[in-house]
């Protein structure tokens, strides 16, 4: 059985009262004293930060890394100058999704990909395999802490601790520069529906930062409002409304798949799917009676031979939003904003209604 890892900041998070779950082998703050509603409604409200140090960090460097992206992702990492980020998938030869990611640009000859922490290892793996010739990857992630600071004064906090103007960093851009005196590679990028940044900075170096941040007025997050936050933007989750069985189209990440920019794994096989035509989709809905649809939940149609038609993905009740909300796959017919599904919710019949867009927007 192999150890639970921790982040250079497991002794804030213990001195901060925070409950300690192990999540995908990391020991993680899943709440602190105040709990998952008030982290929420801070995040929402002013500025919160959360530790993603458990996040990888693979840096691939060589005169044809650019070739090396474009075969491993689906989007278009040409497109991408000096400085600028993309959200992207990589994909099996199926058309399956190995992780979804973010490609910073930091040279023609240099990007930097961040992982999903339970995947970082298999990543690795896939980059490696499929990195061109003379392209090297280098896994940064132990060495590396990661912390996102969020929220409408977010990016106010972050900049006033910095050695450079970061209010004037775009959306999807990065500068690097010190923040609380630290060199840090600060990305306007996030997962709540918020603005701010993602701090990337040397693990034995994290704590200063965080400490300034805390000063500064920012509330620390654990990974429970972090689930309920990006479940509110509507943002998919690894594991639960993605993974390998799933390809993008189903996914409505068909935003991320550009097979007329240049050939990538999976090109053939996504080309194929939307050719034949999308059987199942990710959806998001809501439900406004007393109830909340949970992960693993059944979406039924009880007249049918086979009354399971579809699962939620993901759910919770609404903090920022009115009633319970959460996304699932159904079959396609099934997925037209305003529709009706029924969802099982341990055992009794609950209507909810499909959705377009987002829950919340900022």
């Amino acid at each position: 059985m192999r150890p639970v890892k921790r982040t250079p900041l497991y002794q804030r998070h213990v001195d901060l009262g925070a409950r300690l779950i192990d999540f995908g082998g990391w020991e993680m703050p899943v709440q602190y004293k105040t709990g998952i509603i008030k982290e929420h409604k801070a995040v929402r409200d002013n500025a919160g930060i959360f530790d993603v140090s458990h996040m990888g960090e693979a840096w691939l460097r060589g005169p044809r890394a650019l070739d090396t992206v474009q075969r491993i992702v689906t989007n278009d990492a040409g497109k991408l100058r000096d400085g600028q980020a993309m959200y992207t998938v990589m994909c099996y030869p199926h058309g399956g999704i190995v992780d979804d990611c973010i490609v910073y640009r930091r040279s023609a000859d240099e990007y930097l990909i961040v992982l999903n922490a339970s995947n970082t290892d298999k990543d690795l793996a896939w980059l490696r395999e499929h990195a061109g010739e003379g392209v090297t990857v280098d896994d940064q992630s132990e060495a590396t802490a990661l912390i996102a600071a969020q929220g409408p004064n977010a990016v106010a906090m972050v900049d006033a601790l910095a050695a450079a103007d970061l209010s004037a960093v775009p959306r999807f851009a990065f500068a690097e520069t010190e923040v609380a005196g630290v060199s840090a590679l600060c990305a306007r990028t996030g997962y709540t529906g918020e603005d701010g940044f993602e701090l990337a900075c040397p693990a034995a170096d994290a704590v200063r930062v965080w400490d300034a941040l805390l000063e500064a007025g920012a509330a620390p997050i654990g990974l429970g409002a972090r689930d309920t936050l990006r479940l509110e933007a509507r943002l998919c989750l690894y594991g639960n409304d993605i993974d390998e069985t799933t390809n993008p189209h189903e996914a409505g990440l068909a935003w991320v798949v550009k097979p007329a920019a240049k050939d990538f794994i999976g090109k053939e096989a996504l080309l194929e799917a939307k050719a034949a035509g999308i059987s199942r989709k990710l959806i998001g809905f809501v439900i406004h009676e007393r109830a909340i649809a949970r992960h693993g939940y059944s979406i039924i149609d009880r007249g049918a031979a086979d009354p399971v038609i579809g699962q939620v993905t993901s759910g919770t009740k609404g903090i920022s939003v009115d009633g319970a909300i959460g996304m699932g796959y159904v079959p396609a017919d099934r997925a037209a904003p305003g529709s009706i599904i029924t969802i099982d919710c341990r055992g009794k019949d609950i209507a909810a209604t499909v959705v377009k867009g987002p829950f919340y927007k900022r």
